[in-house]
């Protein structure tokens, strides 16, 4: 997941990372806000050389992460963790240093509670969804989705699976057999070009209903059967979504078209604040 987060009237653009459980921030964009500098890259700069431990540890502070630019397309920027931050903080001479450091341990804070109460992480999702313009019935299934495929993540991984790339396989077995096409076939449809645009928030409600049950019947039938190899859990995953593709079939017949459709739910929404969450 990667939003814009706001300290007082300042854009920082962060990005969660699931592996670490942990935010990254912008640097340049902490700086600006920080220093109100005309050009934080060279502030940056200057801060390195003032500051020589600064610049010996920079390679274990500053880390290369993926958020969108300011002209709109995403590329990896310098960002750091709370903890690196608070060290970069230490570096720049600024009575703004202490309520941003008030600020970043609230994020932390926030980030702790909705992990030891789920509830708090689906209301912040729903308000962002809302933000964004989505309907309330439709926000109601795209978070009923998120849940649906968190159940489905967790039983492949007590079946060993836990690599991203076999996440993505099994991924796409579900989406041909209820579809017909993989997700980056449906995101090409869709005109997604981006790498981390994400196809379900650009989903209608069918589109969201026949993929939830694909993904609904494969954890059911993998629960059911408890699959000891990859290439059984590949199989289970082919006819959960056969379930999904044969319901899609009949209700194209009932409809007289077809549901996999080149419409984007919210076609006018910018693309650095569209894709709110990322599933693999």
């Amino acid at each position: 997941m990667s939003e814009i987060k706001l300290f007082q009237d300042k854009r920082i653009r962060s990005a969660w990372n699931e592996e670490e459980e942990q935010w990254y921030f912008s640097i340049e964009d902490i700086v600006a806000a920080l220093t109100e500098s005309a050009d934080p890259k060279q502030y940056i700069k200057r801060m390195k050389s003032r500051d020589s431990q600064l610049h010996l540890n920079w390679g274990t502070i500053c880390t290369q992460v993926e958020m969108y630019g300011h002209d709109g397309k995403r590329r990896k920027i310098m960002a750091a963790n709370i903890k690196a931050i608070f060290r970069l903080v230490q570096s720049i001479p600024s009575p703004k240093a202490e309520p941003f450091k008030q600020w970043l341990a609230q994020v932390g804070y926030d980030r702790v509670m909705e992990i030891e109460n789920p509830e708090l992480a689906q209301e912040r999702m729903k308000s962002l969804y809302e933000q964004k313009g989505y309907p309330k019935d439709w926000i109601e299934k795209r978070l009923r989705g998120i849940a649906i495929r968190q159940n489905l993540t967790d039983e492949w991984k007590k079946r060993g699976i836990t690599e991203e790339s076999e996440y993505a396989i099994l991924t796409a077995e579900i989406s041909r057999a209820t579809f017909g096409i993989t997700p980056s076939e449906y995101k090409y449809i869709k005109g997604l070009r981006g790498k981390n645009q994400n196809l379900r928030d650009h989903m209608d409600d069918l589109e969201l209903i026949f993929t939830m049950l694909g993904e609904r019947v494969t954890t059911e039938i993998s629960q059911k059967e408890e699959p000891e190899t990859f290439s059984e859990s590949k199989k289970i995953a082919k006819r959960g979504g056969k379930v999904a593709g044969n319901a899609r079939k009949e209700t194209e017949k009932e409809l007289g078209r077809s549901i996999v459709s080149s419409k984007n739910f919210l076609p006018n929404t910018p693309p650095d604040e569209a894709e709110l969450f990322d599933e693999q």
